[in-house]
């Protein structure tokens, strides 16, 4: 059984940084793309970064370009965002998702695994 857990959510005031965790079990996490994607309240579900299997190979949201940082470890089948400078349009559930296609997919239906999202709140 595959199974995301997202885990790091929670409350940061403006420009603060925040480290959202994704463990992966269930599957050969090492062959994965895995993205990182965001719903606000009341709005559709948006992609935020991906990285592929191999790490070298990133795609950010021009949102969160040059504040954002995804990576991987293969060994621990863990996914990081380091989340800097937060604004408070960066307030969302944030989700894990894990699929066999490129790096730069950004459409939902590409990843065939999500978890079950974290919640992240910026605002003073």
């Amino acid at each position: 059984q595959v199974q995301l857990v997202e885990s790091g959510g929670g409350w940061m005031q403006p420009r603060g940084s925040l480290t959202l965790s994704c463990a992966a079990s269930g599957l050969t996490f090492s062959s994965y793309t895995v993205a990182w994607f965001r719903q606000a309240p009341g709005k559709e579900r948006n992609f935020v970064a991906t990285i592929g299997w191999k790490s070298s190979r990133t795609y950010y949201a021009d949102s969160v370009k040059g504040r954002f940082v995804i990576s991987r470890d293969n060994i621990k089948n863990t996914v990081l965002l380091q989340m800097n400078n937060l604004k408070p349009e960066d307030t969302a559930v944030y989700y894990c998702a894990a699929g066999r296609g490129a790096f730069w997919n950004v459409d939902l239906d590409s990843y065939d695994y999500w978890g079950q999202g974290t919640q992240v709140t910026v605002s003073s």
